[in-house]
């Protein structure tokens, strides 16, 4: 039998977690819980787990190894951590949707819990959990980037003044920051993922005059220049179908190096290589005329479809439980998604002091675990 999975929050985000451990080998999926009565039913009758409308009865009457938090609220992240708390104060596993939370406190208290309990927190942050990015890392791993030099990332929804309308959802409509919050997650942690840890952030947002004149207050625009640890310098560009991307679609990143550059399209569809001048593999330095590029090398995954990163990530992380990796170990983990947090809320305030240079908040010092690794 796999590890037995309990699932809080049955919206569309819910159920398709449901769906993924329920076609998961390393999971059974034993119970599902909303408070909304037909929403825990129809999920318990479709997949054949028990429906329960209270988390506490849930905890207290199963078994179960993970909790997989997949509530929402206000900017997608006010409900997370009531839920993540008490199931990490029962002693289980907690695997919770983006963004951690709304409230940087709330989350920093959320990643201490963890590591007071030692278990495993980890967050529903899939965009790297694809072929392309595997292939990236290991064009990385191998030393074919280099020295990594930049990082930029574009991540947007395609759209316009054409297809705008007014939000009138309760967790949306009033709240500012909701996209910078429920959105820069992602490409936050896409960024640390390739490049490390950010220590700089300067921001600038704006929204176009069509949000302006519906009486929108969302600043669905955003610009943040970084810079990481290891003194790579990055930009993301993100908006929140405002207008549409050329390049790389709804969803790139490129990262440029002293022995190469790949760049992600469409996060699942593929990656291209490009190999500095002079490397292996790349056109000798005398044939390349002024501002022309070695050929690429591309990668196609032979999918386009973003719903498979939803398997693969939950793969991902019942393969760490079931491997019982040491809890600073664990892949998107809530401490990688509190630094998204942090990177945030700096982003914010910079924004809010006119784009000023901000460091981050410092992550917890890792600590480690005196049973799993050696003195």
């Amino acid at each position: 039998m796999g590890l037995k999975v309990g699932i809080v929050g049955l919206s569309g985000i819910g159920n398709n977690h449901a769906n993924c451990y329920d076609q998961n080998e390393l999971a059974d999926l034993v119970a599902v819980c909303d408070m909304v009565k037909e929403k825990a039913d129809a999920t318990a009758e479709r997949l054949g787990a028990k429906a329960y409308y209270d988390q506490k009865e849930m905890l207290e009457n199963e078994e179960l190894d993970i909790v997989d938090v997949s509530t929402g609220g206000n900017e997608n992240g006010s409900w997370h951590f009531e839920p993540t708390m008490m199931a990490l104060e029962h002693g289980k596993h907690v695997l919770v949707e983006k963004p951690i939370s709304n409230d940087i406190n709330e989350a920093r208290q959320m990643v201490a819990k963890a590591d007071e309990q030692g278990v495993y927190l980890a967050c529903n942050l899939n965009h790297y959990f694809t072929p392309p990015a595997e292939r990236a890392r290991q064009y990385m791993d191998d030393g074919e980037i280099g020295e990594v030099v930049y990082c930029l990332h574009k991540m947007g929804f395609a759209g316009g003044e054409q297809t705008y309308g007014p939000q009138g959802s309760l967790r949306v409509k009033g709240f500012p920051y909701f996209h910078v919050k429920a959105f820069l997650a992602h490409p936050f942690s896409v960024m640390r993922h390739f490049c490390g840890d950010i220590t700089h952030v300067q921001a600038f947002m704006s929204q176009p005059s069509f949000r302006k004149k519906a009486g929108d207050v969302m600043v669905s625009i955003n610009s943040i220049h970084v810079k990481f640890q290891n003194g790579a310098i990055g930009y993301l560009l993100s908006q929140r179908g405002d207008t549409t991307f050329g390049l790389g679609g709804w969803w790139s990143v490129e990262v440029g190096g002293t022995r190469g550059t790949f760049c992600i399209e469409n996060c699942i569809e593929k990656v291209t290589f490009w190999p500095a001048p002079g490397t292996e593999g790349a056109a000798a330095p005398e044939k390349l005329g002024v501002g022309a590029s070695p050929g690429p090398v591309v990668h196609e995954s032979g999918s386009s479809d973003f719903g498979e990163t939803f398997p693969l990530r939950i793969h991902a992380f019942l393969e760490d439980v079931t491997n019982n990796v040491p809890t600073n170990q664990i892949r998107a983990s809530g401490r990688d998604a509190l630094a998204t947090l942090e990177y945030t809320w700096a982003a914010i305030e910079s924004y809010e002091q006119g784009g000023i240079l901000l460091r981050p908040h410092p992550l917890p010092t890792l600590k480690g675990n005196p049973v799993t690794q050696n003195a």
